[in-house]
C-alpha cells in the first residue's frame, strides 16, 4: 500500500549516518573511524580502540593513559548487585544474568538521570568496566568460588581474566583476549546496535540502551554461533569422529555448520583473519591443538565444498576454549567487547537525535475492508 521501497530484515536500506564504523563487505574491509581492523588488531589495545570509538581519534600518550586509569577505577560494583547476582536461580543462563544485571546498574549510577554528552560518556566508563565485572563475577559465584577483588594495575583484558580465574594471566592469554576484544569492539548497524540506537532515539538512558542490545545479542541469530562451533567439536571429540566427515554428515542431514558466511562479507570476515591466527598459536603454546586442527579441517572442506568462509565466530570458540573459557561465557564475552561499540553509537545518536521510526510495508487485506457486525459472522 505504500511507496516505500521495503527490505526483509531492513537488508541493504541505510538507516542511519554515523561516523563510527565502516565496513565494505566486498572488500572484506572492517574500520573503526576510518581505521583498518588489520592495524588495529596488530598495533592498538583495547582501551586505545574504546577512546577512538568515543572520541573519534586515537588518544596521545597523556590522554591514553588518564583513558585506561579512568576504566581501572570504574571496577567498582556495588554490593547490591553482587547480592542481585547470588540471588539468581542456578538455572539461570550468563546472558540471561548479564541483561539483568545491566538494567538494575542504573539504580545504583550517580548520573542515572542525566543524559547529557558528559554523564554518558562517565556512564560509559562505568559501563564497560561493569559489564566485564558481572560477567567474571556471575561466573565465580554459580561455581561456589570467592569474588575476586578488581586489580586496577591490570589492562581491561588481564583484569577480566584475573578476576574470571583467581591466577594472573599470562602476557600472551592477556594479548590474545585483548585482541579479540578489539575484533568485536563495533561491527556498524549489527542487531543490537540498532536495537541500543532504536532505544536512545526515544531519549531513554544508556542503560536501557545496552539492556536491549544485550537482549538482541541473547538471541541465537546474532550471538551464540561460536558457541555452536565450540559445541559441534565437543561432538566430535565425544564420538571419536574424524571432523569432516562429521561435518558432511550434518550436512547430509541439512544441519547448518555454524561459523560460515555473513550477511555483510562476500569474502573472508576480517576479523576471522586474526582469530584464526590466534587459535593455531595459542594451541602450539598450550599443547592442545585437536581445536585448532579440527577448526582447520572444517573451515577447508567448507570453503571448497560450499564456497563459504569462516567468520568471526568459528575461530573464536577454539580460541576462548584453549584460555580455558566456558562455553556458555562466549557471548557474554561478546557483550564485554562491544559495550565499547554499544556505548559510541548510543552518545552518537543522542548527540543528534532523531526518532527512529520506520514504515512498514503493508501486506495485509485490502482496504476498505467491510466490518460485519457480530451477529452476521459465521
Amino acid at each position: 500500500m505504500s511507496t516505500a521501497t521495503a527490505g526483509k530484515g531492513l537488508e541493504g536500506i541505510v538507516a542511519a549516518n554515523s561516523g563510527i564504523c565502516w565496513i565494505d563487505g566486498d572488500a572484506g574491509i572492517l574500520s573503526y573511524r576510518g581505521i583498518d581492523i588489520h592495524e588495529l588488531a596488530s598495533h592498538s589495545t583495547f582501551e586505545e580502540t574504546a577512546y577512538l570509538l568515543w572520541f573519534g581519534h586515537l588518544p596521545n600518550a597523556n590522554e591514553l593513559k588518564d583513558f585506561s586509569l579512568s576504566l581501572a577505577e570504574a571496577r567498582v560494583l556495588d554490593d547490591k548487585i553482587i547480592d542481585l547476582l547470588r540471588s539468581f536461580p542456578k538455572t539461570a543462563t550468563p546472558m540471561e544474568v548479564l541483561r539483568t544485571a545491566v538494567s538494575a546498574l542504573s539504580l545504583y549510577d550517580a548520573d542515572e538521570l542525566d543524559n547529557t554528552h558528559d554523564a554518558n560518556v562517565r556512564k560509559a566508563f562505568r559501563l564497560t568496566a561493569q559489564v566485564a565485572m558481572i560477567v567474571a563475577v556471575y561466573d565465580r559465584l554459580r561455581k561456589g568460588k570467592p569474588v575476586i577483588e578488581a586489580d586496577t594495575s591490570l589492562t581491561h583484558a588481564g583484569n577480566f581474566l584475573w578476576m574470571l580465574t583467581g591466577e594472573k594471566p599470562s602476557e600472551t592469554a592477556t594479548r590474545t583476549l585483548d585482541i579479540a576484544l578489539i575484533l568485536h569492539a563495533d561491527h556498524e548497524l549489527n542487531a543490537s546496535t540498532f536495537a541500543a540506537r532504536v532505544i536512545a532515539a526515544t531519549l531513554s538512558d544508556i542503560h536501557s540502551a545496552v539492556t536491549g542490545a544485550i537482549g538482541a545479542l541473547k538471541g541465537p541469530l546474532h550471538g551464540g554461533a561460536n558457541e555452536a562451533v565450540m559445541r559441534m567439536l565437543f561432538a566430535i571429540d565425544k564420538a571419536g569422529a574424524d571432523p569432516v566427515e562429521y561435518v558432511k554428515q550434518m550436512l547430509a542431514d541439512k544441519k547448518k555448520v555454524s561459523g560460515f558466511g555473513h550477511r555483510v562479507y562476500k569474502t573472508e570476515d576480517p576479523r576471522a583473519t586474526h582469530l584464526r591466527r590466534m587459535s593455531e598459536q595459542l594451541s602450539k603454546d598450550s599443547g592442545v591443538t585437536k581445536w585448532y586442527d579440527w577448526s582447520r579441517k572444517i573451515e577447508l572442506y567448507i570453503n571448497a565444498e560450499k564456497k563459504l568462509n569462516a567468520n568471526v565466530d568459528f575461530y573464536s570458540a577454539s580460541t576462548y576454549t584453549t584460555l580455558g573459557i566456558d562455553v556458555d561465557l562466549f557471548t557474554p564475552i561478546f557483550a564485554v567487547s562491544r559495550i565499547a561499540g554499544w556505548s559510541a553509537h548510543v552518545i552518537e545518536q543522542l548527540d543528534d537525535n532523531r526518532l527512529i521510526r520506520p514504515r512498514a510495508e503493508y501486506i495485509g487485506p485490502a482496504y476498505p475492508s467491510p466490518y460485519v457486525p457480530l451477529a452476521q459472522r459465521g
